[in-house]
């Protein structure tokens, strides 16, 4: 047993959870805190962010391209508000995250007092749970408990709020299994299965009856970790498998049976199986208005068989004719063993037609074209590369173009769609995976939001590929005030605001290149992963033309299989 200030007890409890990085900016109510953070530098690593928004996502990149939670540090107030739109945005795709903050001391709490908010309040919403902990003795125990609630069950994140006082107080330290029995009863009742037998039964039931049956996989396959699970569960049942934008990398992209993105943007073979098939199997997805579109007409020729951990999803947008509430690889594995061998469907050939359906614009020939830029990149960077983007056209684009057969290799804001999520994102990826290639596709919008994480990526040489689509406007937005507006480009065009991308990393001391055809993108790409190995982010402007379309859409209120090509 050892006295210890609530700092010093704060980082020995997140090295005991097995943290090596914090991503943080300092402030004076967590100065306690960075002060103990400095005494213990060889044993955990801090990042200093340029802005605490980003500290938050850097977390969400860390979590979604490791599995492990990651760690953000605020001081209170407008630092610990700076945090809550990338909480908001772990929280909706499921990213599990600890946020810690700052706070007034205990005896100043609630009366407004310099820098305070009751931060607790406020992320209520759009946390699992958060506490304030005005007890230095209760801090121990509720860092424990926060890893695993923020990790158990459908992972999300959480918020600790720690007064100033608090982090200055000493008291006795016990290292974990001593005095962790609340962590260890949440742990125990949190590994608990939350499936019978029969759900198996009757759910296999569903599939031995199908005759058309289409899996559709969202980002819970990843998170559990299925993606062999599903595949095996495929090839029996011989059935087309589509995924939600969470779940792109969870089902191979060259696999025969995949069908790439659903919904809003989905392909037309995902579009057009769902709406014939006489089974649809959701597995770790949550029927999202995108994937959707018109809920009275989507899959309306299929029973609905839903597999999700948060008995929260069942039947909150689509009704489910069967469901199965658990882990989607402990449920898929015992769901193949009621199956036999191989079964044979009413799938005649169609699926593959329906494959063969291609948007023009994916063909359009223009000097130079996301297609062509995602593609190359792709065969460049390879199977290991972590692709990152920010929200907008480029990331639907990626999705589309980049052929993902790995999961956790595709991280993107999908329920939120926050722009400025990409470059925080993305070094938060390169921090938990040093050894493989991250390159981040962004928009000229979006880029201008968090450009200066540049300082960042450059300080700790962090060696992102940033490839920056610039088509002068907000394109997405122009998209759609050209489809459902009559053309009228309300605030959407860009052409004389600039910045230059080009000078702003050479001010961050990052090189730079502008590509305006494929030739020059190429030459672009080849100098760009030279400069990577070398240690150094790079980035690339493409120049692309300013109405450059991402289709196949499904305009809203639509049936899915109705879209504009």
């Amino acid at each position: 047993m050892r006295q210890y200030s609530g700092a010093r007890i704060l980082i020995e409890a997140l090295i005991e959870q097995g943290v090596d990085t914090v991503f943080g900016y300092p402030g004076a109510s967590v100065l306690h805190i960075y002060d103990e953070l400095y005494n213990q530098r060889k044993r955990i690593r801090h990042i200093l962010v340029s802005h605490e928004q980003y500290a938050a996502h850097a977390a969400d990149g860390y979590a979604r391209s490791s599995g492990k939670a990651g760690v953000c540090l605020a001081t209170s107030g407008p630092g610990a508000t700076n945090l809550v739109t990338g909480i908001a945005t772990a929280a909706i795709d499921s990213v599990p995250m600890v946020a810690i903050t700052g706070n007034v001391s205990v005896p100043l709490l609630g009366k407004d007092s310099f820098q305070e908010v009751n931060i607790t309040g406020i992320t209520m919403p759009i946390v699992k749970h958060n506490w304030i902990v005005e007890d230095v003795k209760e801090l121990a125990e509720v860092i424990r408990e926060a890893f695993i609630v923020a990790q158990s069950g459908r992972p999300g994140p959480v918020l600790i709020d720690i007064p100033k006082d608090i982090s200055a107080a000493e008291t006795a330290y016990f290292p974990q299994g001593i005095n962790s029995a609340r962590a260890e009863r949440l742990a125990e009742r949190g590994s608990r299965e939350t499936f019978t037998e029969s759900d198996i039964e009757r759910a296999a039931v569903f599939l031995r009856d199908a005759k058309r049956p289409m899996l559709y996989a969202g980002g819970g396959v990843i998170l559990s970790g299925a993606g062999a699970e599903l595949q095996k569960l495929a090839e029996l049942l011989n059935a087309p498998v589509a995924m939600s934008l969470m779940g792109m990398g969870g089902y191979p992209h060259d696999h025969r049976l995949c069908t790439g993105l659903i919904g809003m943007h989905g392909t037309a073979a995902s579009n057009k199986a769902a709406q014939k098939s006489d089974l649809l199997v959701a597995i770790g997805a949550r029927f999202s208005d995108r994937v959707t579109s018109q809920v009275e007409r989507f899959a309306h020729s299929a029973k609905i068989l839903h597999i999700d951990i948060d008995p929260a999803e069942i039947n909150k947008n689509i009704q489910s004719d069967a469901f199965v509430v658990g882990d989607a690889k402990s449920v898929l594995e015992r769901l193949v063993k009621k199956l036999p061998p191989m079964m044979k469907t009413d799938w005649n050939g169609e699926i593959d037609e329906w494959k063969a359906i291609i948007p023009r614009d994916h063909h359009r020939r223009t000097v130079l074209h996301p297609r062509f830029v995602i593609q190359e990149t792709a065969r460049a960077l390879g199977d290991e590369a972590i692709v990152v983007t920010d929200v907008g056209q480029h990331q639907i684009w990626a999705a589309q173009f980049y052929p993902f057969n790995r999961p956790r290799s595709f991280l993107s804001s999908g329920g939120m769609g926050t722009m400025g999520y990409g470059l925080g994102a993305a070094l938060g990826a390169k921090i938990a995976n040093p050894s493989r290639p991250v390159v981040l596709f962004s928009g000229d919008g979006g880029f201008r939001m968090n450009s200066g994480e540049m300082a960042t990526l450059v300080y700790y040489k962090l060696p992102v590929l940033i490839v920056v689509f610039n088509n002068r406007t907000l394109g997405m937005v122009r998209q759609w005030q050209n489809f459902f507006y009559g053309g009228r480009y309300s605030e959407t065009d860009l052409d004389e605001r600039g910045p230059d991308f080009i000078k702003i990393a050479d001010a961050y001391g990052s090189p730079a290149y502008r590509a305006a055809n494929e030739t020059s993108f190429l030459d672009a790409l080849k100098k760009g992963i030279a400069h990577n190995a070398e240690g150094m982010p790079v980035l690339i402007e493409t120049i692309i033309d300013k109405d450059e379309r991402v289709v196949p859409m499904v305009p809203g209120g639509k049936p899915i299989d109705e879209q504009i090509m």
